[in-house]
Protein backbone atom coordinates (compact mmCIF):
# COMPACT_ATOMS: atom_id res chain seq x y z
CA UNK A 1 0.00 0.00 0.00
CA UNK A 2 1.03 3.50 -0.61
CA UNK A 3 2.56 5.29 1.86
CA UNK A 4 1.31 8.92 2.67
CA UNK A 5 3.77 11.10 4.35
CA UNK A 6 3.71 14.70 6.07
CA UNK A 7 6.12 16.95 4.50
CA UNK A 8 8.53 17.21 6.99
CA UNK A 9 8.74 13.35 6.80
CA UNK A 10 10.33 13.08 3.27
CA UNK A 11 13.10 15.45 2.46
CA UNK A 12 12.61 16.94 -1.13
CA UNK A 13 15.62 14.54 -2.52
CA UNK A 14 13.90 11.45 -1.36
CA UNK A 15 10.49 12.49 -3.21
CA UNK A 16 11.70 10.13 -6.09
CA UNK A 17 14.26 7.92 -4.02
CA UNK A 18 13.71 4.08 -4.82
CA UNK A 19 15.01 0.58 -3.57
CA UNK A 20 18.36 -0.33 -5.17
CA UNK A 21 18.45 -3.76 -7.08
CA UNK A 22 20.14 -6.80 -5.57
CA UNK A 23 21.84 -7.52 -8.35
CA UNK A 24 25.03 -6.38 -10.07
CA UNK A 25 23.32 -4.93 -13.30
CA UNK A 26 26.39 -3.47 -14.62
CA UNK A 27 28.43 -6.60 -14.36
CA UNK A 28 26.04 -8.41 -15.95
CA UNK A 29 24.89 -6.37 -18.68
CA UNK A 30 29.00 -6.13 -19.02
CA UNK A 31 29.00 -10.21 -19.61
CA UNK A 32 25.91 -10.20 -21.75
CA UNK A 33 27.59 -7.74 -24.32
CA UNK A 34 30.53 -9.71 -24.37
CA UNK A 35 28.90 -13.07 -25.42
CA UNK A 36 27.15 -11.54 -28.05
CA UNK A 37 29.92 -10.15 -29.56
CA UNK A 38 32.06 -13.52 -29.75
CA UNK A 39 29.08 -15.98 -30.44
CA UNK A 40 26.38 -13.53 -32.41
CA UNK A 41 23.03 -15.47 -33.19
CA UNK A 42 23.90 -18.18 -30.92
CA UNK A 43 24.10 -16.14 -27.83
CA UNK A 44 20.74 -14.11 -28.95
CA UNK A 45 18.96 -17.60 -29.45
CA UNK A 46 20.45 -19.02 -26.27
CA UNK A 47 19.21 -15.73 -24.58
CA UNK A 48 15.60 -15.92 -25.64
CA UNK A 49 15.35 -19.30 -24.61
CA UNK A 50 16.53 -18.11 -20.89
CA UNK A 51 14.71 -15.24 -20.77
CA UNK A 52 11.74 -14.56 -22.87
CA UNK A 53 11.07 -18.69 -22.89
CA UNK A 54 10.80 -18.61 -26.79
CA UNK A 55 12.58 -21.53 -28.58
CA UNK A 56 13.54 -19.62 -32.03
CA UNK A 57 14.33 -20.75 -35.25
CA UNK A 58 15.05 -17.40 -36.89
CA UNK A 59 15.40 -13.71 -35.26
CA UNK A 60 13.83 -12.02 -38.20
CA UNK A 61 10.08 -11.24 -38.27
CA UNK A 62 8.84 -12.54 -41.53
CA UNK A 63 6.27 -10.43 -44.00
CA UNK A 64 3.81 -13.10 -43.25
CA UNK A 65 3.74 -12.57 -39.79
CA UNK A 66 3.27 -8.64 -40.07
CA UNK A 67 0.56 -9.52 -42.37
CA UNK A 68 -0.50 -11.89 -39.86
CA UNK A 69 -0.72 -9.18 -36.97
CA UNK A 70 -2.35 -6.54 -39.38
CA UNK A 71 -5.22 -9.25 -39.49
CA UNK A 72 -4.87 -9.40 -35.60
CA UNK A 73 -5.89 -6.05 -34.71
CA UNK A 74 -8.60 -4.06 -34.98
CA UNK A 75 -9.52 -1.78 -38.01
CA UNK A 76 -10.30 0.98 -35.72
CA UNK A 77 -6.88 0.48 -34.16
CA UNK A 78 -4.59 0.61 -37.44
CA UNK A 79 -7.19 3.92 -38.08
CA UNK A 80 -5.72 5.32 -34.75
CA UNK A 81 -2.35 4.49 -35.31
CA UNK A 82 -2.31 6.21 -39.15
CA UNK A 83 -4.10 9.35 -37.36
CA UNK A 84 -1.15 9.60 -34.60
CA UNK A 85 1.62 8.97 -37.52
CA UNK A 86 0.20 11.76 -39.43
CA UNK A 87 0.44 14.18 -36.54
CA UNK A 88 3.82 12.96 -35.94
CA UNK A 89 4.88 13.40 -39.47
CA UNK A 90 3.43 16.98 -39.62
CA UNK A 91 5.36 17.97 -36.34
CA UNK A 92 8.72 16.79 -37.21
CA UNK A 93 8.71 17.44 -40.85
CA UNK A 94 8.67 21.12 -38.95
CA UNK A 95 12.44 20.25 -37.41
CA UNK A 96 13.80 18.98 -40.49
CA UNK A 97 17.18 20.54 -40.93
CA UNK A 98 19.00 21.70 -44.15
CA UNK A 99 22.16 21.82 -45.35
CA UNK A 100 23.68 25.62 -46.39
CA UNK A 101 26.81 27.15 -48.11
CA UNK A 102 27.61 31.18 -47.82
CA UNK A 103 30.20 31.81 -50.18
CA UNK A 104 29.60 35.70 -50.77
CA UNK A 105 32.54 36.96 -49.38
CA UNK A 106 35.67 36.31 -51.71
CA UNK A 107 38.29 33.62 -51.14
CA UNK A 108 35.53 31.82 -47.89
CA UNK A 109 33.19 29.30 -48.09
CA UNK A 110 31.10 28.06 -44.59
CA UNK A 111 28.58 26.49 -44.22
CA UNK A 112 26.80 23.24 -42.67
CA UNK A 113 26.04 19.69 -44.17
CA UNK A 114 23.26 17.76 -42.48
CA UNK A 115 24.04 13.73 -43.37
CA UNK A 116 21.40 11.62 -41.83
CA UNK A 117 23.09 8.06 -40.53
CA UNK A 118 23.00 5.31 -42.31
CA UNK A 119 21.17 2.84 -39.98
CA UNK A 120 19.18 3.28 -36.62
CA UNK A 121 18.13 1.00 -34.51
CA UNK A 122 14.84 0.78 -32.50
CA UNK A 123 14.44 -0.35 -29.01
CA UNK A 124 10.96 -1.03 -28.09
CA UNK A 125 9.83 -3.07 -24.93
CA UNK A 126 7.46 -6.07 -25.47
CA UNK A 127 5.05 -8.37 -23.84
CA UNK A 128 2.24 -6.87 -22.45
CA UNK A 129 4.40 -3.33 -22.01
CA UNK A 130 3.91 -2.85 -25.68
CA UNK A 131 3.99 0.73 -26.51
CA UNK A 132 3.38 1.23 -30.34
CA UNK A 133 3.36 5.02 -29.73
CA UNK A 134 6.94 4.32 -28.70
CA UNK A 135 7.53 2.47 -32.68
CA UNK A 136 5.45 5.42 -34.26
CA UNK A 137 7.40 8.26 -32.50
CA UNK A 138 11.06 6.86 -32.61
CA UNK A 139 10.96 5.59 -36.21
CA UNK A 140 8.51 8.45 -38.03
CA UNK A 141 11.23 10.98 -36.90
CA UNK A 142 13.96 9.01 -38.02
CA UNK A 143 12.38 8.53 -41.52
CA UNK A 144 11.95 12.64 -41.85
CA UNK A 145 15.92 12.68 -41.20
CA UNK A 146 16.06 10.70 -44.15
CA UNK A 147 17.72 7.60 -42.48
CA UNK A 148 18.49 4.62 -44.67
CA UNK A 149 17.01 1.92 -42.40
CA UNK A 150 15.63 1.85 -39.23
CA UNK A 151 15.93 -1.49 -37.38
CA UNK A 152 13.38 -2.59 -34.53
CA UNK A 153 14.36 -5.34 -31.80
CA UNK A 154 11.91 -5.96 -29.58
CA UNK A 155 11.67 -9.62 -27.22
CA UNK A 156 9.12 -12.11 -28.33
CA UNK A 157 6.58 -13.70 -25.91
CA UNK A 158 6.89 -17.20 -24.87
CA UNK A 159 5.35 -18.79 -28.54
CA UNK A 160 7.89 -16.86 -30.14
CA UNK A 161 5.48 -14.15 -31.95
CA UNK A 162 5.76 -10.61 -31.25
CA UNK A 163 2.95 -8.32 -30.14
CA UNK A 164 0.50 -7.83 -32.73
CA UNK A 165 0.19 -4.11 -32.06
CA UNK A 166 4.31 -3.16 -32.46
CA UNK A 167 4.13 -4.76 -35.61
CA UNK A 168 0.82 -3.27 -36.47
CA UNK A 169 2.20 0.51 -35.89
CA UNK A 170 5.91 -0.61 -37.40
CA UNK A 171 4.14 -1.23 -40.57
CA UNK A 172 2.12 1.87 -40.43
CA UNK A 173 5.72 3.75 -40.10
CA UNK A 174 7.50 2.05 -42.81
CA UNK A 175 9.93 0.47 -40.07
CA UNK A 176 12.25 -1.65 -42.52
CA UNK A 177 13.65 -4.72 -40.55
CA UNK A 178 12.40 -6.23 -37.30
CA UNK A 179 13.68 -8.89 -35.12
CA UNK A 180 13.03 -10.97 -32.27
CA UNK A 181 15.28 -10.30 -29.44
CA UNK A 182 15.21 -7.87 -26.26
CA UNK A 183 17.44 -6.71 -23.13
CA UNK A 184 20.71 -6.05 -23.19
CA UNK A 185 21.73 -8.39 -25.50
CA UNK A 186 19.39 -6.60 -28.32
CA UNK A 187 21.48 -3.35 -27.55
CA UNK A 188 24.72 -5.24 -27.55
CA UNK A 189 23.41 -6.89 -31.50
CA UNK A 190 22.63 -3.14 -32.31
CA UNK A 191 25.89 -1.98 -31.82
CA UNK A 192 28.29 -4.56 -32.85
CA UNK A 193 26.18 -6.44 -35.29
CA UNK A 194 25.45 -10.52 -35.75
CA UNK A 195 25.08 -12.80 -38.58
CA UNK A 196 21.53 -11.59 -38.54
CA UNK A 197 21.20 -7.96 -37.21
CA UNK A 198 23.24 -5.40 -38.46
CA UNK A 199 24.87 -2.65 -36.93
CA UNK A 200 23.40 0.39 -36.70
CA UNK A 201 24.60 3.82 -36.20
CA UNK A 202 22.34 5.34 -33.19
CA UNK A 203 20.38 3.29 -30.72
CA UNK A 204 17.22 4.89 -29.61
CA UNK A 205 14.05 3.63 -27.47
CA UNK A 206 13.25 3.11 -23.68
CA UNK A 207 13.58 -0.12 -21.67
CA UNK A 208 14.51 -1.35 -18.57
CA UNK A 209 17.55 -1.02 -16.13
CA UNK A 210 19.56 -3.67 -18.09
CA UNK A 211 18.56 -1.67 -21.54
CA UNK A 212 19.80 1.59 -19.98
CA UNK A 213 22.99 0.19 -18.84
CA UNK A 214 23.45 -1.80 -22.28
CA UNK A 215 22.78 1.81 -23.95
CA UNK A 216 25.70 3.29 -21.37
CA UNK A 217 28.33 0.54 -22.06
CA UNK A 218 27.94 0.49 -25.72
CA UNK A 219 27.42 4.64 -25.65
CA UNK A 220 30.96 5.71 -28.17
CA UNK A 221 30.91 2.53 -30.11
CA UNK A 222 27.37 3.76 -31.36
CA UNK A 223 25.56 7.30 -30.87
CA UNK A 224 22.52 6.48 -28.49
CA UNK A 225 19.49 9.24 -27.70
CA UNK A 226 20.05 9.00 -23.45
CA UNK A 227 20.71 7.42 -20.82
CA UNK A 228 16.92 7.13 -19.00
CA UNK A 229 16.31 6.32 -15.43
CA UNK A 230 12.85 4.20 -13.98
CA UNK A 231 9.97 5.56 -15.14
CA UNK A 232 8.84 8.34 -12.58
CA UNK A 233 5.57 10.47 -12.22
CA UNK A 234 4.55 13.24 -9.40
CA UNK A 235 0.91 14.55 -9.33
CA UNK A 236 0.22 17.97 -7.34
CA UNK A 237 -3.57 17.87 -6.71
CA UNK A 238 -6.15 19.77 -4.56
CA UNK A 239 -8.85 18.03 -2.78
CA UNK A 240 -11.33 19.23 -5.91
CA UNK A 241 -9.30 16.57 -7.91
CA UNK A 242 -10.93 13.50 -8.97
CA UNK A 243 -9.24 10.32 -6.47
CA UNK A 244 -9.87 7.66 -9.44
CA UNK A 245 -8.14 9.75 -12.49
CA UNK A 246 -5.23 10.70 -10.06
CA UNK A 247 -4.55 7.17 -8.98
CA UNK A 248 -4.94 6.27 -12.65
CA UNK A 249 -2.68 8.41 -13.76
CA UNK A 250 0.13 7.13 -10.69
CA UNK A 251 -0.35 3.80 -12.04
CA UNK A 252 0.26 4.87 -15.77
CA UNK A 253 4.03 4.93 -14.89
CA UNK A 254 3.93 2.49 -11.99
CA UNK A 255 3.10 -0.67 -13.90
CA UNK A 256 5.82 0.24 -15.94
CA UNK A 257 8.80 -0.94 -13.95
CA UNK A 258 9.03 -2.47 -10.07
CA UNK A 259 11.85 0.73 -10.16
CA UNK A 260 9.17 3.40 -11.40
CA UNK A 261 8.01 5.68 -9.05
CA UNK A 262 4.89 7.25 -8.87
CA UNK A 263 4.32 10.48 -6.12
CA UNK A 264 1.22 12.46 -5.46
CA UNK A 265 1.68 16.06 -3.57
CA UNK A 266 -1.82 17.03 -2.14
CA UNK A 267 -3.02 19.47 0.68
CA UNK A 268 -5.84 17.26 1.24
CA UNK A 269 -5.80 14.36 4.05
CA UNK A 270 -9.19 13.45 2.42
CA UNK A 271 -7.92 13.01 -1.35
CA UNK A 272 -4.74 11.30 -0.06
CA UNK A 273 -6.73 8.44 1.80
CA UNK A 274 -8.99 8.49 -1.11
CA UNK A 275 -6.49 7.99 -4.18
CA UNK A 276 -4.57 5.29 -1.36
CA UNK A 277 -7.81 3.60 -1.67
CA UNK A 278 -8.31 4.37 -5.50
CA UNK A 279 -4.93 2.71 -6.38
CA UNK A 280 -6.01 -0.95 -3.93
CA UNK A 281 -9.12 -0.44 -6.17
CA UNK A 282 -7.26 -0.54 -9.49
CA UNK A 283 -4.07 -2.44 -9.12
CA UNK A 284 -5.51 -5.86 -8.92
CA UNK A 285 -7.21 -5.34 -12.57
CA UNK A 286 -3.70 -3.91 -14.13
CA UNK A 287 -2.37 -6.68 -16.41
CA UNK A 288 1.10 -5.56 -14.86
CA UNK A 289 -0.79 -5.94 -11.55
CA UNK A 290 2.55 -7.27 -9.91
CA UNK A 291 4.70 -4.92 -11.09
CA UNK A 292 2.19 -2.01 -10.50
CA UNK A 293 2.52 -3.59 -6.82
CA UNK A 294 5.84 -3.84 -6.18
CA UNK A 295 6.38 0.01 -7.65
CA UNK A 296 3.79 1.43 -5.38
CA UNK A 297 4.37 -0.34 -2.30
CA UNK A 298 8.43 -0.25 -2.50
CA UNK A 299 8.55 3.37 -4.05
CA UNK A 300 5.06 5.29 -4.55
CA UNK A 301 4.36 7.81 -1.87
CA UNK A 302 1.67 10.66 -1.00
CA UNK A 303 3.45 13.63 0.60
CA UNK A 304 0.99 16.42 2.40
CA UNK A 305 1.88 19.92 1.96
CA UNK A 306 -0.04 22.34 3.85
CA UNK A 307 1.56 25.06 1.11
CA UNK A 308 -0.50 24.16 -1.78
CA UNK A 309 -3.24 26.18 -0.38
CA UNK A 310 -1.42 29.57 0.14
CA UNK A 311 -0.08 28.64 -3.42
CA UNK A 312 -3.43 28.50 -5.08
CA UNK A 313 -4.39 31.61 -3.04
CA UNK A 314 -1.83 33.98 -4.17
CA UNK A 315 -2.60 32.90 -7.98
CA UNK A 316 -6.37 33.58 -7.02
CA UNK A 317 -4.81 37.18 -6.14
CA UNK A 318 -2.67 37.12 -9.15
CA UNK A 319 -5.47 36.54 -11.72
CA UNK A 320 -7.90 39.34 -9.91
CA UNK A 321 -5.20 41.85 -10.01
CA UNK A 322 -4.52 40.85 -13.83
CA UNK A 323 -1.51 39.63 -13.65
CA UNK A 324 0.58 39.15 -16.61
CA UNK A 325 -0.49 35.66 -18.25
CA UNK A 326 2.81 34.75 -18.62
CA UNK A 327 3.71 34.90 -14.64
CA UNK A 328 0.28 33.25 -13.55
Amino acid sequence: MIRILKCGEVKPEEIFARSVPAVNVEAIVSDIIADVRARGDAALFDYCKKFDKAELTSLAVTEEEIQDALLAVSPEFLRILSRAAANIRRFHEQQKRTSFILNDTPGVVMGQKVIPVDRAGLYVPGGTAAYPSTVLMDSIPAKIAGVGEVVITTPPGPDGKVNPVILAAAYVAGVDKIFKVGGAQAIAALAYGTETIPKVDKIVGPGNAFVAEAKKQVFGRVSIDMIAGPSEILIVADGKTNPRYAAADLLSQAEHDKMASAVLVTDSIELAEAVRDELELQIPALERAEIARASIDQNGKITLNEALAAAHERRRKRDRAGAPRALR
